[in-house]
């Protein structure tokens, strides 16, 4: 029981909080309007940055509040509006598989909580979170050797359409976000996700510590007590 209690913290707590990473950048405003200025989108789309803040702000609501389709229909065509359609889709499971890890990395805080195995688990969790690093170290790398490529293979495994390959030069939502903002957001995703990850492992090895002193000032103790 304790051994599945600690693979589900070690897979559920760092996806919550890679989950989080995700939608705290994607839905921050501001790092959309810095992407604007810096790529030069006033002048790719012909719109105004405030133009361009109003698509951004309809974009965001339309993916966390789940509204009609047709909030999109004045900017965007109909290629565009049906891969937006599928990019809600998958933010839509995004939160609720977000939701579910947290649920299960409460329950089983809860558990450690009670049982006081906080030894067990910390140490399971300090040495656990070294698989999450490696893959992250390794997807970064892969990334940053040919994002595109990796980036493509993203759109591969999560649509089954090709409605995701759109044109440069005739619509407006890939001249908004072309590649360069998303190496951008990704890269503060994963900066953010491991600076959790960091953190964690941190407060796992200082359990560890502390609870391995603690014994060990108990067993000093009933020495003394037998040489008495």
């Amino acid at each position: 029981m304790k051994r599945i209690a600690l693979i589900i913290l070690i897979i559920f707590l760092p996806l919550f909080f890679l989950l989080q990473s995700t939608e705290l950048n994607t839905f921050n405003r501001n790092l959309y309007l810095k992407s604007y200025e810096k790529h030069d989108a006033m002048e790719i789309t012909g719109r105004t940055m405030e133009e361009l803040d109003g698509i951004t702000q309809t974009i965001l609501q339309y993916l966390r509040k789940g509204l009609d389709e047709e909030v999109l229909r004045p900017f965007f065509n109909e290629r565009e509006v049906n891969h937006m359609k599928d990019v809600k889709f998958l933010f839509k499971y995004g939160f609720i598989f977000k939701n579910i890890s947290l649920a299960l990395s409460l329950s089983v805080i809860v558990i450690v909580i009670i049982s006081k195995e906080y030894r067990y688990f910390a140490k399971g969790l300090f040495y656990g979170i070294f698989v999450w690093w490696g893959l992250f170290i390794l997807l970064f790398l892969l990334a940053t050797m040919d994002f595109t490529k990796y980036f493509t293979y993203f759109h591969l495994i999560f649509f089954d359409n090709d409605l995701w390959l759109l044109n440069p030069r005739t619509d407006l939502l890939i001249q908004m976000l072309p590649e360069q903002f998303f190496i951008g957001i990704f890269r503060r995703i994963i900066l953010l996700f491991v600076s959790i990850l960091a953190t964690i492992q941190i407060i796992a090895y200082i359990l560890m510590k502390k609870e391995r002193k603690g014994n060990g000032r108990t067993m000093d103790f009933q020495g003394l007590f037998k040489r008495y």
